[in-house]
């Protein structure tokens, strides 16, 4: 320890010193868990649109089916009326 200062200033350095060291260990620590963090969300958003993509293909395979059926029905009872 120096001589010239007090081991007051000399321990108060010395936290001071820790605090800060302590202080860029944290920042250091939450710059690695939001870059985690963001690799995380571009490997999962991707997959959402995929299945997003894949759902309203088949709602809309669903609804094409039904508006077949329905149009199927119309023309019988079209035909039927043009018989009588």
């Amino acid at each position: 320890m120096d001589e010239e200062k007090s081991v007051l200033e000399q321990m108060t350095d010395a936290v001071s010193n820790a605090a800060g060291a302590t202080k860029e260990a944290a920042k250091t620590a939450v710059k690695k868990v939001k870059k985690a963090a963001r690799k995380v969300a571009k490997k999962m958003t991707p997959k959402k649109t995929k299945k997003a993509k894949k759902a309203s293909k088949k709602s809309s395979a669903k609804k094409s089916a039904k508006r077949a059926g329905k149009k199927a029905a119309k023309k019988k009872k079209q035909a039927r009326k043009s018989r009588r």
